[in-house]
């Protein structure tokens, strides 16, 4: 079934609109009428919201026209320092430091390499559902967050008794990023840096660690080349923090938001437990319909024209992934959720230099909680009404209550 169509107040940056999710209705009628629209910010200046694919898909791969780096990557002003801050992180570089900074990694995200962790996903997925009790209620997000920093830290060698510290704090910082909560959770992102060059001076001085150092992330980051020239325990506590707030952030969203929308569609549910070599598709659609991230920005750094609209050196422009991924003139019947759309051209990873580093891990991640979940559960009934979060940044849920059922359910009832 489509979803009603209803025409909300014209405001895609209260947040209000946002609380019983995206303002899909708005979004249709702006990509007919005013598809580059500009949206006014109180108190600053406001931005341009590009809301049609191409548009989107366009913008992201000219990063010489429309920088991350000028302004950050939310609509909101940056103070000085939290922009210089941002600045050091690979979403807010631009090319050819980004470039850089990001070549010697791609290896180790390759799809090949990252198949190779699937064992690890696995168990590690196994053992959150496991703690688990037959009937419980828990709550998807909550259950959801554990999997994504214990994957991390399993890739960067971090030890196990720091895995649910550090979660807490990837959480926090989390919300700093995306401008939700800034001022009260900058000290996350501080811990999770000192954090950081701890492991990273331990890892230096440890006995043997030139010689025959540990074959992991962290091993590769601290002794890799980019541009020409090893990086210094402050730039590797930087991008420490990046991967862990990326794999709480997103990847928290993808598994809540995807569990919410199968129970959304108990048809659409039914088919993917009957038929799991519908995962892949059921994945993808679940990142178009449900994309983690509503935007980033970018900056425009000359005068250009988009979808003949004029925009000025220095202006906001925010590539909207929510309603490039229910374009019409992309996805045939888009407010439908349907885990067979094929060919599905979902824009949430991004494209061009900025096109997410971990796509096949989220992917995997995606695919093997849901299927172990259905398989680990033959039942998932709501506990509750799901609480959204009520962001133009994150397009996630706070809480999504579930009571789970084991096999014998149906011999119970």
């Amino acid at each position: 079934m489509s979803e009603p169509v209803t025409a909300p107040v014209p405001d895609l940056y209260d947040r209000a609109q946002y609380a019983d999710g995206a303002p899909h209705a708005l979004l249709a009628e702006l990509r007919r009428t005013s598809p580059v629209h500009w949206q006014d910010i109180p108190g600053q200046a406001g931005y341009w919201t590009l809301l049609r694919h191409a548009d989107v898909a366009w913008a992201s791969r000219h990063p010489e026209l429309l920088s991350s780096e000028l302004g950050g990557i939310t609509v909101e002003d940056m103070d000085a320092d939290a922009l210089d801050g941002m600045r050091q992180m690979l979403l807010g570089m631009d090319p050819p430091r980004h470039r850089a900074m990001r070549k010697p990694l791609v290896p180790e995200f390759s799809k090949k390499v990252i198949s190779g962790l699937e064992p690890m996903v696995r168990d590690l997925c196994r053992s959150v559902l496991g703690e688990v009790g037959d009937g419980e209620e828990v709550d998807v997000v909550r259950l959801a967050a554990q999997l994504p920093t214990r994957i991390v830290g399993g890739m960067l060698g971090l030890p196990r008794a720091d895995w649910d510290h550090l979660h807490g704090l990837a959480a926090a910082a989390a919300r700093s990023v995306s401008g939700d909560d800034a001022d009260a959770n900058l000290d996350a992102i501080a811990e999770l840096a000192s954090y950081a060059l701890q492991h990273a001076a331990s890892r230096r001085r440890a006995p043997g660690a030139d010689a025959d150092p540990p074959a992991d992330l962290t091993t590769l980051i601290l002794h890799g080349s980019f541009d020409g020239r090893q990086l210094d325990d402050l730039e590797f506590a930087l991008l420490f923090v990046q991967l862990f707030v990326a794999a709480n952030d997103t990847t928290v969203g993808m598994l809540a938001g995807g569990v919410h929308t199968l129970l959304d569609h108990p048809d659409q549910l039914a088919d993917l437990r009957a038929d799991p070599s519908l995962m892949g598709s059921a994945v993808e659609e679940v990142l178009r319909y449900a994309n983690p991230l509503h935007y980033f920005r970018r900056t425009a750094t000359t005068d250009l024209e988009i979808g003949g609209q004029v925009i000025r050196a220095g202006d906001k422009v925010a590539l909207h992934y929510t309603s490039a991924n229910r374009d019409e003139a992309v996805f045939a019947d888009p407010q439908r959720f349907d885990i067979r759309r094929s060919p599905n051209p979902q824009i949430s990873f991004g494209l061009g230099e900025h096109y997410c580093l971990g796509v096949h891990l989220a992917r995997l991640e995606g695919a093997v909680f849901f299927s172990e979940l259905l398989a680990t559960f033959p039942h998932l009934e709501r506990a509750g009404d799901a609480r959204r979060t009520a962001s133009n940044f994150n397009n996630g849920l706070d809480a999504l209550p579930v009571r789970v059922h084991r096999a014998d359910y149906d011999r119970r009832r």
